[in-house]
């Protein structure tokens, strides 16, 4: 088993004036193909009138993994930085990064995204956001 930290950002697109965007980070242990446990998990809302660039999704990431007191690799997918070369987006982060790669860090991402969208959807409708 590694820890990762595997994480998910819902809702770049935009409503109304701006984008409203939840970002979920969770921790875990994986094996090879499975989650073997899970350790924490950290969701925060950002509001932006403008679309996220590279530079503001690299900040949400680090703002939200700032919150999990557990080791572990950041895992995201591929196109969450808009498709940038592994080298490139590793230099932007504090901690060890990486795109997903195994079946356990798909599973992970995935639980994740979960985590961001229902989230998302419960404070959009707490709010009044459309």
């Amino acid at each position: 088993m590694f820890p990762i930290i595997a994480v998910d950002i819902s809702g770049r697109h935009r409503i109304g004036q701006g984008y409203y965007m939840v970002c979920a980070a969770v921790a875990v242990d994986v094996s090879a193909s499975h989650i073997e446990s899970v350790s924490q998990i950290a969701i925060k809302p950002f509001l932006t009138a403008s679309p996220p660039g590279v530079a503001d999704v690299v900040s949400i990431i680090e703002t939200t993994v700032a919150e999990i007191k557990y080791p572990g690799t950041i895992i995201v997918e591929h196109g969450d930085l808009y498709n940038q070369p592994e080298w490139l987006s590793q230099k932007m982060f504090s901690r060890e990064f990486k795109y997903q790669e195994s079946l356990s860090e798909r599973l992970a991402i995935e639980f994740a995204h979960h985590v961001s969208l229902s989230s998302r959807n419960l404070l959009m409708k707490e709010l009044g956001i459309d």
